[in-house]
């Protein structure tokens, strides 16, 4: 039975507090108790679900395919659930969230709607002390981070929001009820990914339709539709074989890596592999084709311009067709976006296009949004402006360490930790898809399975060898960064202002967040460590 604490609750002392109930707390969870553990999830939502409780926003879906995101560590799991679609829907997934966590009875130690506010480690006892906004207090010897890497949305940051009049929604915290859009004049800030997945189905019902864009995205086709009964089956067949080759991929994903550069090849091969990758409907399908896509600036220009093609193949109107094709970036080094009529959406007459580089928001005012070109007057706006990515969830906690050292002030200059799992001088606190690891450069749902499996067999290792604390070393951590940092300076990603080097966010280091040497290589890293004893951390006993 989920719990929800009433204010002033007493501490009590548990082995592992996890902090979130998303895909990787409820899988921490589950892992913990296989450990004999002592553990609750604490979570600031109203229900169990994470990602897919949050961000349910109109057209809100997976842009895996459903059948590879989903978790691998039950075959009986794989056997028994049916997806529906190609890409599941936000509702299919939370339907997912909750049959796992009834299956496997993971709700009776999920306390929802408490929010983690303080973290602060106690070096004497060697034990973490968690404060939460409902009064509860919980310590626990282990703390596990599954706040997610996209969970703290950003603030449009728009003067003047407070004014308007009309209806507000932002597409990361969207009501539970029914939003209804009809003889609505409606405008949505922002064409980032869930901007591009809400945009088509808004336009369905809406009286207009403005949409206000910064910088355009590639928006790649899902092709999404029904799976067909033989093709599930055919995969259920395979799944132990398929799940052991998503283990061991560079994404999480399964296909043929390229072999050859865009470059050796001529422009009509080419516009060959990029229309059969096009009419695939992946989301890395254009990055399969060739090795040097995220490598080289001409070869990346070659599939830019592809999609620049198609763009203008789509949109009626060559001026619009023009501000929606991205001229500013390299493919990819922003994330690309899978969309379903989004291009074909701006031929609607009721829909229009507003280039936020020439004619900027001035405004909020009570009846609309005023730009350097006028103002447009709304019924409702929707903000699809994004999130303060991998280091917000973490740093809207107060986590105080070693000698009061706040996490705060640890990350002022940018993150800082080893493997992407523990941050020095904040023992026996890990974090599950954090800054510095592949998380949001591979299929999540692989890459927390790796990094919940990794993080219980540490603690059970400490326990069997009744080992106290596990922090990271310095001269470890320090060459983990600049590991990382060398790693993407391989690729095209540091140079271009995105949520990835966190220049989304005003003030916020400009740091590439992810590791971009790719799963299977960072899984060799994490066990190539725990096989040598956990070089490059300090364990100490008590």
């Amino acid at each position: 039975m989920v719990t929800t604490p009433g204010p002033q609750a007493a501490a009590r002392p548990v082995d592992a507090v996890v902090v979130g109930a998303g895909l990787s707390g409820l899988y921490q969870l589950h892992r913990l108790r296989q450990l004999g553990l002592t553990a609750i999830v604490l979570e600031a939502g109203d229900d169990i679900g994470g990602t897919w409780y949050w961000n349910r926003y109109p057209g809100a879906r997976c842009d895996i395919e459903s059948m590879s995101y989903s978790y691998s560590f039950s075959p009986e799991l794989d056997q028994e659930w049916e997806w529906s679609e190609r890409y599941a829907s936000q509702p299919e997934i939370l339907r997912y969230i909750h049959h796992v966590a009834d299956r496997f009875d993971l709700r009776r130690d999920v306390v929802l709607r408490t929010r983690v506010t303080r973290a602060v480690y106690d070096q004497d006892s060697h034990l973490w002390h968690l404060s939460t906004d409902t009064g509860r207090a919980v310590t626990a010897r282990f703390v596990i981070l599954a706040t997610g890497c996209m969970s703290v949305p950003k603030d449009p940051g728009i003067p003047g929001a407070d004014s308007f009049t009309g209806a507000v929604h932002h597409t990361a915290r969207w009501p539970r009820e029914d939003v209804s859009f009809a003889g609505k004049r409606v405008a949505v800030v922002g064409t980032g990914c869930s901007g591009v997945q809400a945009i088509p189905v808004i336009a369905d019902e809406a009286a207009s339709l403005t949409v206000f864009q910064r910088t355009p995205a590639y928006v790649l086709p899902a092709h999404n539709r029904p799976l067909r009964p033989a093709e599930i089956a055919q995969l259920k067949a395979r799944y132990p074989e398929f799940r052991r080759a998503q283990r061991l991929s560079r994404g999480g994903t399964v296909f043929e890596p390229p072999t050859r550069s865009a470059l050796e090849a001529d422009e009509t091969e080419r516009t060959a592999a990029y229309e059969a990758a096009w009419d695939e409907g992946f989301l890395n399908g254009l990055l399969r084709t060739y090795t040097d896509i995220l490598t080289d600036e001409k070869a990346n220009e070659t599939v830019a311009e592809f999609v620049r093609s198609k763009i203008r193949s789509i949109v009626d109107d060559p001026a619009t067709a023009e501000l929606l094709s991205p001229r500013t970036y390299p493919f990819a080094t922003k994330r690309p976006c899978l969309g379903t009529d989004y291009y074909a959406t701006y031929n609607l007459p009721h829909v229009s296009l507003v280039d936020l580089r020439t004619t900027p928001i001035e405004t909020i005012t009570p009846r609309g949004i005023r730009t350097s070109d006028g103002e447009h007057v709304l019924d409702m706006i929707v903000f699809a402006t994004g999130f303060d990515a991998l280091t917000g969830s973490q740093l809207s906690i107060d986590i105080v360490g070693k000698g009061g050292v706040t996490l705060r002030d640890r990350w002022a200059e940018g993150p800082r930790n080893y493997l992407g799992l523990v941050t020095a001088g904040f023992p026996n606190l890990f974090t599950v898809l954090g800054p510095l690891s592949p998380s949001v450069l591979t299929n999540i749902a692989v890459s927390l399975e790796q990094q919940v499996e990794w993080i219980t067999d540490c603690i059970a290792h400490l326990r069997r060898n009744g080992i106290t604390e596990i922090d990271a070393a310095p001269d470890a951590e320090a060459d983990w960064g600049v590991h990382v940092a060398e790693v993407a300076d391989r690729t095209l990603y540091p140079a271009v202002d995105s949520w990835y080097t966190g220049a989304n966010v005003p003030g916020k280091p400009r740091v590439f967040l992810a590791y971009a040497g790719g799963l299977d290589r960072y899984r060799e890293e994490c066990d190539t460590v725990a096989r040598n004893g956990y070089t490059g951390f300090l364990l100490s006993s008590s």
